[in-house]
């Protein structure tokens, strides 16, 4: 079909028109086309994965106990002389600790002794009687009654002398007793009654000092259910190789961040499970000749001898998170970016357990991976070796948490204290409380305890807390819980001493990612920023 006229005027100007335009943006088009494939690769450094058996500690809060306590007792009444220790010293076993008034008592072994060579005179007078009637008695020169009333003075004189030489022997453990002497060599406390002050040989009076025995001293520490039987999985899948109880090296960690020079063993693990705290009892024994470890004490007990098994560790800098989780960048064979998800594990130093996602020989970039997206050019300009451990030799950073083989716990605090900055903070540190609660269980206030000691030792340090809300239930019952238990770990700080100038309260947060619900119900308590931690502390300490 012709078309007419008015076609012919209409449609041709547009085409013309549009090959006008066409021509004019096709330069331009292939000029940002050659812009795109001339852009240069992004410079990185990588490393290779290198599995390899690694060595793992297990850390938890634990207190330090005396082997052997015993209390010092006054066991005969009577007046204090005096006090011959020094209050707070160490003492030896056998060593003088007071005089009571020794007068009384070597009256009363004057008058035993008395009595006893009385009953010993009268003793031989009934011997020689005796002997004279028996052989009056044999040729009938006396009655048979005779003989008997003899030999029954006799024997009664031989009985009371007897009666008379453990009345001597009491007398005298009595005027013993009058000097008081400790039974084993330890440290002494302070003296709870005062020279001249009279003392009774049973009740609280009588109680006038204890000594506790500190070497060796004992960790009591608790490991939770869960840890135990996560532990147990891990062993079963191959992933972690663990040593029997009594293989276990314990090491102790003091609040300033401090390595105790000496190392001990687990020598207790209770067969009781606490329903209340749901955790296991254990206990290490550890030597302490110099006497640096004092009963009571706070410490971290960290667990030596486990083994992770063709571990891969990757620097913590090198893994990123996002919206859906952990992720690393790959360089792949043709030199580009891969974006991989993997699930991390704890903390080990400076590194990260990988648990799933990477294998032997696949290249991580460390450096650079910020500049980087999926699929863009990759430019190598250093390899670093497969991973060597940046912790001590045979420990795990302080995030790493676990159990010795016999059923054991982990506290409800755990610390990621081993970061490079904070190699000797206990912070940041997460307190978990149990479902609905805001009540601090014993293993919290423990570890509370070791981050308001380094706390106050640090009066220029800042922390923020923040509660994170609960998974289930209403929003805005959760917010009010998680605010509630920010408030009891900020409270338990300042019970501990900690300035309400040192405390930055945060608002809670939601969680988001990882499946654990229990990172639902923590408090995170760690170091602030300099920017806005004031005015922070300043308004929420008003609320």
């Amino acid at each position: 079909m012709i078309p007419s006229l008015f076609e012919r005027h209409v449609r041709w100007p547009h085409l013309g028109l549009l090959l006008v335009l066409a021509v004019a943006l096709l330069p331009g088009c292939k000029k940002d086309e050659k812009k795109a494939e001339e852009r240069p690769p992004v410079e990185v450094t990588v490393m290779k994965i290198v599995p390899r058996d690694t060595p793992v500690s297990f850390e938890y809060v634990g207190q330090t106990q005396s082997t052997r306590q015993v209390q010092i007792v006054a066991r005969v009444n009577g007046f204090l002389d005096k006090r011959v220790y020094t209050e707070g010293s160490f003492v030896k076993a056998g060593q003088v600790m007071f005089l009571q008034d020794p007068k009384p008592f070597k009256t009363q072994l004057d008058a035993a002794k008395g009595e006893l060579a009385e009953q010993q005179a009268r003793l031989q007078v009934a011997r020689d009687n005796l002997a004279r009637v028996k052989p009056l008695a044999e040729r009938k020169a006396l009655s048979q009654r005779e003989l008997d009333d003899a030999t029954g003075q006799y024997l009664a004189a031989s009985a009371a002398v007897e009666t008379a030489k453990a009345n001597v022997e009491q007398a005298r453990l009595n005027l013993g007793y009058t000097t008081i002497t400790t039974p084993v060599s330890g440290l002494s406390s302070y003296a709870k009654v005062q020279d001249g002050q009279y003392l009774s040989g049973s009740g609280e009076s009588s109680v006038l000092t204890y000594v506790s025995q500190i070497d060796p001293i004992w960790v009591n520490f608790s490991i939770s259910e869960n840890d135990v039987l996560k532990r147990r999985t891990e062993k079963a899948a191959g992933l972690l190789r663990l040593p029997s109880t009594d293989e276990y090296e314990v090491e102790i960690l003091l609040a300033d961040g401090s390595v105790f020079p000496k190392r001990g063993r687990i020598t207790f693990a209770n067969a009781d499970y606490n329903q209340q705290t749901g955790t296991f009892l254990l206990r290490a024994t550890i030597p302490n000749g110099g006497g640096a470890l004092r009963p009571g004490q706070f410490v971290r007990v960290r667990v030596l001898g486990a083994v992770r098994e063709n571990a891969i560790l990757v620097p913590q800098q090198a893994v990123l998170q996002g919206a859906k989780g952990h992720f690393v960048v790959l360089v792949d064979k043709d030199n580009k970016a891969e974006i991989r998800p993997v699930e991390v594990g704890s903390w080990y130093g400076n590194d990260w357990f990988i648990n799933r996602g990477l294998s032997a020989g696949e290249t991580v970039v460390i450096d650079g991976m910020v500049k980087l997206s999926p699929g863009a050019p990759v430019k190598i300009v250093d390899t670093k070796a497969g991973l060597e451990s940046t912790s001590p030799k045979g420990t795990a950073g302080a995030g790493s948490t676990g159990t010795p083989a016999p059923p054991g716990p982990t506290s409800a605090v755990t610390s990621e204290a081993n970061t490079p900055a904070q190699s000797a903070m206990p912070l940041p540190a997460q307190v978990h409380f149990a479902v609905g609660s805001a009540q601090l269980d014993a293993d919290a206030t423990a570890a509370l305890a070791i981050v308001a000691a380094y706390l106050s030792g640090h009066p220029d340090t800042v922390v923020e807390i923040a509660g994170y809300t609960d998974k289930t239930g209403t929003q805005s019952k959760n917010f009010l819980l998680a605010k509630e238990r920010a408030k009891t770990v900020r409270n338990a700080l300042f019970d501990k001493g900690v300035r309400d100038m040192q405390v930055s309260m945060k608002p809670p947060a939601n969680v988001t990612g990882g499946p654990d619900d229990r990172e639902a119900r923590r408090v995170e308590v760690k170091i602030a920023s300099a920017s806005g931690a004031e005015a922070s502390n300043a308004t929420m300490m008003k609320k």
